[in-house]
């Protein structure tokens, strides 16, 4: 089995992407953010459809750091029989993504998918 030296990618990738669309989102929705800290947070969505998707989209970033994190972490380690299985789920939710909103940053997640599911099992990581 030949090792190949690679530099971790994919989990700052994933990171990336997660800093871009909190951004993305404190600016885009901020007028509809800032509705809800003046009705003072608490049940400050309620019935209100345009809050409750922004507090999805901010919400988002935060779960898919973790994920750019924990990705990062196994990379390092080499864990790409693990790490496929997360391309796989990856790869998944993008493609619902892009038919349900074509225009949309899903296309962001395409090649931590693909790095993801294109790394042979015995790839070694050093970084």
């Amino acid at each position: 089995m030949t090792f190949t030296a690679r530099r971790p990618w994919i989990g700052p990738w994933l990171m990336l992407v997660a800093v871009i669309h909190t951004v993305f989102g404190l600016v885009v929705f901020a007028p509809v953010l800032s509705g809800m800290l003046e009705r003072g947070l608490f049940n400050s969505v309620g019935s209100d459809a345009m809050a409750g998707a922004v507090t999805w989209f901010m919400l988002f970033g935060g779960p898919l750091a973790l994920v750019g994190w924990q990705v990062w972490s196994a990379e390092r380690r080499a864990a790409w029989v693990e790490l496929r299985v997360l391309g796989w789920g990856i790869l998944a939710l993008t493609i619902l993504g892009l038919l349900l909103m074509p225009m949309s940053g899903f296309w962001l997640a395409l090649p931590a998918a693909w790095g993801l599911l294109r790394r042979p099992t015995g790839t070694r990581v050093q970084g």
